[in-house]
């Protein structure tokens, strides 16, 4: 049969090597049957399989592992691999790096944590080995948001669907059904909007008008992020009357092709511009304790946009829900989901970017002209702010 179990050990009386004698399950003299091996003990399969043992019944039981897989037709000598090739550390790693260049940079942070969770539980664990109860003990163990708990889910499944797409042989394991709830993100109608706006103008224009064209930018051009919007450069902002999201900054990473309203480009160029790869949204030298010319931080429209709630006696709404949300649950008055979906959020949109610019600007402005507008009032709720569900909720 193919492989055997060989010893270190030598016969004390002649020297000669033991050999293995599957039927007396040892190793024993060819020259003095009485003369057996007592440690040292490795197992050979083939050329790529060499492991060690100190008691022959694990060798043995080992060595009979493989043949069994063999017959099963099951057997991959990657299994036992110093290397571990098949370990669920070095897999996740791979399948890490390639997510780093397909996702934005906060998306991957989450993608790493939720596989990071995975590596602390089974580290080198064979893939082949996890199954359906692994992955639902990992799962039940965490202790943040049922949403969280499902996308994490939701990736752990995505890498290993990768594993079963590049090994034909692959099963990827069943995942257990997890239930989230949603909970309710505060919007507001688009005349509390404009006045939100308005008040942020008054206090923010003369000190920096970027403040106010963010925000209101934000409100308007729902296709853009915060975190996108923050990290547009000069070059990217007026091209031809559009703004050019990088696929680099890109959440989706695919250009994003905005056009701008009339208004907002004759307000850019009335406005002094900078060079081409300079942050367009940055401090003023009046920033007190901040660098001139730095991109505004992460929190600082938030900042200036509570200050102005606060102001007019608004709360509970924040600079997403008060902005994006609010505008697209505007838009909902006027335009179906799908419409909204491809032409003003631009979410799961595949248009070719030279087709996107001529075909799919004048739907995009359409919604963009409306969403400019604060004249159009829903039915009217309490202190003009209505209860949306949008924003997950931690349990």
């Amino acid at each position: 049969m193919r492989g055997s179990i060989y010893s270190e050990q030598k016969c004390s009386l002649c020297g000669s090597a033991f050999t293995h004698d599957e039927n007396r399950s040892g190793l024993f003299c060819p020259s003095h049957p009485d003369q057996r091996a007592t440690g040292k003990f490795i197992v050979r399969f083939g050329r790529d399989i060499t492991k060690r043992f100190s008691h022959f019944i694990d060798a043995e039981r080992f060595l009979t592992g493989i043949r069994y897989e063999v017959d099963r037709n099951t057997f991959d000598v990657r299994d036992y691999k110093k290397d571990n090739p098949l370990g669920f550390e070095n897999l996740a790693s791979k399948w890490l790096i390639i997510k780093k260049r397909d996702l934005a940079y906060n998306s991957f942070r989450n993608v790493e944590r939720y596989i990071r969770k995975g590596i602390d539980k089974w580290g080198q664990k064979s893939i082949k080995s996890i199954k359906f109860a692994d992955i639902q003990e990992l799962l039940y163990e965490q202790t943040c948001s049922s949403k969280t708990v499902y996308d994490m889910k939701t990736w752990l499944q995505q890498f290993f669907k990768w594993i079963a797409d590049n090994e034909d042989w692959y099963r990827p394991p069943k995942f257990p059904e997890i239930k989230y709830e949603l909970g309710w993100r505060t919007i507001i109608d688009k005349e509390t909007q404009g006045r939100i706006l308005d008040e942020v103008k008054r206090i923010s224009f003369d000190y920096n008008p970027k403040i106010w064209l963010a925000i209101k930018w934000l409100s308007v051009y729902v296709k853009l992020r915060p975190i996108e919007l923050l990290k547009l450069k000069e070059k990217e902002i007026g091209v031809n009357g559009f703004i050019v999201v990088p696929p680099k900054v890109a959440k989706e990473r695919k250009s994003k092709i905005i056009p701008l309203l009339d208004e907002d480009i004759d307000f850019l160029n009335s406005m002094p511009r900078g060079f081409p790869d300079m942050p367009f949204f940055r401090h003023t030298k009046h920033t007190r304790g901040v660098r001139e010319n730095r991109q505004f931080g992460r929190t600082y429209l938030y900042e200036w946009w509570k200050q102005a709630c606060g102001n007019l006696g608004i709360e509970g709404v924040d600079l997403y829900g008060g902005t994006r949300h609010s505008t697209v649950t505007a838009l909902s008055r006027y335009f179906s989901r799908d419409e909204i979906k491809e032409h003003a959020t631009g979410h799961d949109t595949s248009k070719a970017f030279e087709r996107y610019m001529q075909a799919e600007a004048s739907k995009s402005l359409k919604m963009y002209q409306i969403a400019a507008t604060q004249s159009n009032k829903p039915e009217q709720h309490p202190n003009n702010v209505i209860q949306v569900n949008f924003k997950n909720k931690s349990k």
